[in-house]
């Protein structure tokens, strides 16, 4: 098992920028993805971004492409989330997970650890 642990959220205006961080410990030697997700009320989980572990190939949701920056630290066990040009519509909350076992491209129903959150709220 992997534990996430995310940090970084905040409040900030339309326009502005954050950077998330997730750090993971456990049996962090199993993953194959990271990957950030977020969640805003009354809406579905999407995946924002992701990064195999491996390899270090890049994942965005349209909606971010341009604007967010995944990247792993040198160690690989600490995730990072650059948000740039933040619009009121990324407000949510942000969950890292990852995904233990082999490759799949990272793909969204592959997740087998999740973090606890952390907020972000953009305001116009």
């Amino acid at each position: 098992q992997v534990q996430l642990a995310e940090s970084g959220g905040g409040s900030v205006q339309s326009g502005g920028s954050l950077k998330l961080s997730c750090a993971a410990s456990g049996y962090t030697a199993s993953m194959s993805c990271m990957g950030w997700f977020r969640q805003a009320p009354g809406e579905e989980r999407e995946r924002v971004a992701a990064i195999a572990t491996g390899s270090g190939s890049v994942y965005y949701a349209d909606s971010v492409k341009g604007r967010f920056t995944i990247s792993q630290g040198n160690a690989g066990n600490m995730m990072y989330l650059q948000m740039n040009s933040l619009k009121s519509e990324d407000t949510a909350m942000y969950y890292c997970a990852a995904s233990r076992g082999p490759n799949r491209g990272c793909q969204s129903a592959f997740y087998n650890d999740w973090g606890q959150g952390t907020q972000v709220t953009v305001s116009s």
